[in-house]
């Protein structure tokens, strides 16, 4: 493990993983992962529970970004003493308004989002760990809750006491705090890796997340739908 990510969601984690692969500091896990294979989710629970199998979890991967990875920041930097520390940073503004529209509204809005993500955990048990288990690391951290969607300026100062935090935690040698407004130059710098000619990646973090939550449910729904009709009515 070359690098942890302890930067929030919602700070550009997909464009961090895209750029620390092209870096060649991959490959990195990012909550993608998860969403790719569900039954890890089995294995993050665990750690939530104390009983984590990091080699397991992060088996082949040099870095790590996005939750629940950053979460455990802490854990991981012990584990991995040789690893450097990325503190992926945004205004509060719109970090706010951003996690809002995205795990807020999938966690406890009142929408279509959360709508689609109840109906999947209802048919899929590791979806259902997946948001249950999301939930209760957002309220341990104090980040975010049920009336967060409504008190704003609680939203950012937690983000900032969470980074400030971050700064005081990880030795400054090991601390790189930085968004891609930055460049490449300080991550390569801090990397030690060749500067690429490719500009830093820009992904939409917000629409995606929008997309893979909603096509999976739906997706989800679809196959439930499709496999009662296949099965013979009981006489």
């Amino acid at each position: 493990m070359r690098l942890i990510g302890a930067g929030l969601p919602r700070t550009a984690t997909l464009t961090q993983k895209i750029a620390l692969e092209m870096l060649g500091v991959g490959p990195c896990y990012h909550m993608a992962n998860i969403f790719a294979d569900l039954s890890t989710i089995r294995l993050w629970s665990d750690a939530f529970e104390g009983n984590a199998d990091w080699d397991r979890l992060l088996d082949g991967h040099q870095s790590i970004v996005d939750w629940p990875g950053a979460y455990f920041y802490r854990e991981l930097m012990d584990v991995y003493p040789d690893a450097k520390v990325l503190l992926s940073v945004r205004s509060g503004e719109s970090w706010a308004r951003s996690m809002r529209d995205t795990i807020w509204a999938t966690l406890y809005g009142d929408n279509l989002m959360h709508d689609l993500s109840s109906a999947r955990g209802r048919l899929d048990p590791d979806w259902a760990l997946y948001c249950n288990l999301l939930t209760a690391m957002w309220e341990k951290s104090g980040l975010l809750g049920p009336s967060s969607y409504h008190d704003e300026s609680s939203l950012i100062a937690g983000m900032e006491h969470y980074n400030d935090e971050v700064r005081r935690t990880v030795p400054p040698e090991r601390l790189l705090v930085w968004s891609p407004a930055d460049g490449w130059g300080p991550l390569c710098e801090f990397l030690q890796t060749p500067v690429p000619s490719e500009p830093v990646p820009h992904v939409n973090d917000s629409a995606m997340f929008a997309d893979l939550l909603n096509d999976a449910a739906i997706a989800t729904l679809v196959s439930w739908q499709e496999q009662r009709r296949e099965t013979p009515a009981a006489s």
